[in-house]
């Protein structure tokens, strides 16, 4: 296939999205070549970008650093750009490779937005297509989120910065970790405008590894080398930076892109991407400059006394390490200031400086909860209270607090801090800061207008309002949030308390995974852990981990997929729900499946009004993710990746679930029956001998 401009024939070869899976109508969602400036190809939804490909670099796209590695793999690339056409086209050397790109209007990968290009492989082993590369992939894909002069780095907490000269326009959004406003020149530039060019002219200063801005209205000078366009650019007071256009050439480039204006969708990679010289004054320069001659200097005097300090500190290690192995840990104590106390009284110490997000003082929170009143609470969470509040700037919180009687201490609200002020992603919650210096221990969130899944999903009033897309959309929501966790964050995470309580809904019913009190950090080696203390909440627990306190991802791909169930049936797994057997929600989803009936399953509140092979798709993955065996659960990217296909009928036939044993007939209640014996989702902490 070609994807493209070719100007002699007059013919524009895009790719365009069907409107859904069952719906091959055209969608506002369109792959398509942009030859404005370097050509690129961007995924437009609309008039919106949703994602850029960056310009083609003689090798491969700068925006798409995994594409070298699909040359040994049995794939090579086109790219043409010769005045008579730009495109870009592949082939598949391999005959044994089946391979396709599809567009998806209906997924919008990690960063949402609706627009998910797409290879898939055909796996002859599986008998089913396998999603091999997607864009976009993580929240630096998106379009310019840092905004003009803002770098996105996903290496970074938070992800976006300003060039080197460049403060925010918005300190207030930046705080709030919004970028999108972008960055300003600290310095006006010179551009010649004094007789002493030799210490006041602008220069340019290096920015490695990037993903050279959105050239749609830059200029290309295929002809001229980076040198040349340098002197070009200097002599033009609006040029603000540079880079070369294609990375072949014999001197190891060869012509170059001139941008003018803010410098917009750049980012950073930490070891793809080229140089971008970029314009800065003559005062920035040499501020960089005696940064960079202060960090060497730095570096120097660190080596040259790492030799005269080795023995000391060997011996320091040594005495430190047998003083701890010797010094048991008092119990109750915590790693928080002196003042704070855990459940059981005990004190601890500050370890405040752990913190990477503000800090507020406890009367700023209590001016914005109206002194914690009970108009504005919303409900008990795992650490306590949890209010509504107003910050000075108008901005709406969620205020958690850790009680006294909280059946979580301090240990699990440090780990709650330190985790989630380390994450970025539309489908978490956000952090905005902490008070830990009055007398409670307090926790800030962004405020989600919906509350939690649970207020809606089994309340019978209250779930009519989520209809089917709303439900799908949510469900796919989750699904790219634990991905995020599991695969895509700085750190490999495990939820271990995952459930609709904790599935917060914004205004846009968009969900937001909360509560990481119980959520524990993996190694990137490590594939399960196991614990003598099991943590969370029954219903939701995988059963290796309920019986046995192993866990792992696919601990909480069991948790996800109670989730999909609930949000299909309308009603909780810990309940009794059969028509004949004593059957648990996973087992009696799993019997109607088996018997062709998956569609009985599905909420009587939706009227009926549902896209019947969506239900039957989230039917078979729900069913895929609460297998009983650990081994037969996909991974998230699996997931996401059989949300993205098509053929529900491809899927694998799920096995037993966990948990699936049939009840005393005592027990049974019928399915239909509206006042059904329901026990209320309870969290449990237990600890076992081994």
């Amino acid at each position: 296939m070609r994807l493209g401009v070719d100007f002699a024939a007059g013919t524009n070869m895009t790719l365009t999205a069907w409107a859904s899976p069952s719906d091959p109508s055209p969608s506002p969602v369109v792959a398509a070549m942009d030859t404005s400036g370097d050509p690129e190809v961007f995924i437009w939804n609309g008039g919106t970008k949703v994602w850029r490909s960056g310009p083609w670099d003689g090798v491969q796209f700068t925006g798409v650093p995994d594409t070298i590695t699909y040359k040994g793999m049995g794939f090579s690339f086109r790219f043409v750009n010769d005045g008579r056409e730009a495109t870009y086209s592949f082939q598949v050397r391999d005959a044994g490779i089946v391979s396709r790109l599809a567009l998806n209007s209906t997924a919008g990968g990690i960063i949402g937005g609706g627009g998910l290009l797409q290879r898939w492989t055909w796996l002859e082993s599986a008998a089913a297509w396998g999603l091999y590369w997607y864009a976009p992939k993580d929240q630096c894909d998106a379009v310019s989120p840092c905004g003009p002069n803002g770098v996105c780095d996903t290496n970074k907490v938070p992800a976006c910065s300003c060039l080197p000269g460049f403060t925010p326009r918005s300190p207030a959004s930046w705080a709030m970790r919004d970028g999108r406003d972008g960055c300003v020149r600290a310095t006006p530039l010179d551009c010649g405008g004094n007789a002493n060019r030799s210490s006041s002219t602008d220069g340019f200063a290096p920015l490695p590894h990037a993903k050279v801005p959105d050239t749609t209205r830059a200029v290309v000078d295929y002809g001229s080398s980076l040198d040349q366009c340098r002197q070009r650019c200097l002599r033009n007071c609006s040029c603000t930076a540079y880079a070369s256009a294609n990375l072949t050439g014999a001197a190891g480039h060869r012509g170059c892109v001139m941008w003018t204006g803010g410098l917009e969708d750049l980012r950073v990679y930490p070891s793809f991407g080229q140089d971008l010289y970029f314009r800065l004054a003559a005062a920035d320069l040499a501020s960089i400059g005696k940064s960079k001659k202060k960090v060497s200097m730095a570096i120097s005097v660190v080596v040259s006394i790492t030799a005269a300090l080795a023995v000391l500190l060997a011996i320091t290690g040594l005495l430190i390490w047998r003083a701890k192995k010797t010094k048991a840990r008092k119990p109750g104590s915590t790693i928080w200031t002196a003042s704070s106390r855990n459940k059981d009284g005990s004190e601890g110490k500050d370890h405040g400086d752990d913190l990477e997000l503000p800090v507020y003082d406890f009367e700023t929170i209590a001016a914005a909860t109206e002194g914690f009143s009970t108009e504005n609470k919303l409900g008990e969470g795992g650490f306590g209270p949890v209010y509504k509040g107003k910050l000075e700037d108008g901005q709406e919180i969620a205020v958690k607090t850790l009680s006294r009687t909280s059946t979580q201490g301090l240990e699990e609200f440090k780990n709650e801090v330190l985790l989630i002020a380390k994450l970025q992603h539309r489908n978490l919650v956000r952090l905005i800061g902490c008070s830990i210096s009055g007398p409670e221990k307090i926790l800030i969130y962004e405020y989600m207008e919906n509350k939690s899944l649970d207020f809606f999903m089994f309340d019978t009033t209250k779930s009519k309002l989520l209809d089917w897309q709303t439900r799908y959309r949510i469900i796919e929501g989750i699904a790219r949030g634990l991905l995020y966790l599991h695969q895509d964050s700085r750190y490999r995470i495990i939820h271990r308390d995952l459930k609709t309580s904790n599935i917060l809904l914004d205004k846009d019913m968009t969900p937001k995974i909360s509560d990481f009190g119980m959520a524990r950090m993996f190694g990137s080696d490590d594939t399960e852990i196991n614990t003598l203390r099991v943590v969370g909440t029954y219903g939701y627990m995988a059963p290796e981990y309920a019986m046995d306190g192993v866990f792992s991802v696919k601990s909480d791909v069991f948790s996800f997929g109670v989730i999909v169930l609930e949000i299909i049936a309308g009603k909780r797994n810990r309940g009794v729900y059969s028509y004949s057997g004593h059957l648990n929600l996973l087992a009696h989803a799993w019997s109607l499946l088996n018997g062709g009936n998956g569609l009985d399953l599905v909420d009587e509140n939706l009227n009926g009004s549902y896209n019947s092979d969506e239900v039957l798709k989230c039917l078979k993955v729900g069913l895929l993710c609460v297998q009983e065996n650990p081994d037969d659960r996909p991974l998230m990217s699996q997931v996401l990746m059989m949300f993205a296909s098509t053929d529900t009928a491809s899927l694998p036939t799920p096995k037993q679930p966990g948990f699936a044993a049939r009840r005393a007939a005592a027990e049974d209640t019928s399915w239909s029956k509206p006042d059904c014996s329901i026990v209320d989702s309870m969290t449990i902490t237990m600890v076992e001998g081994r």
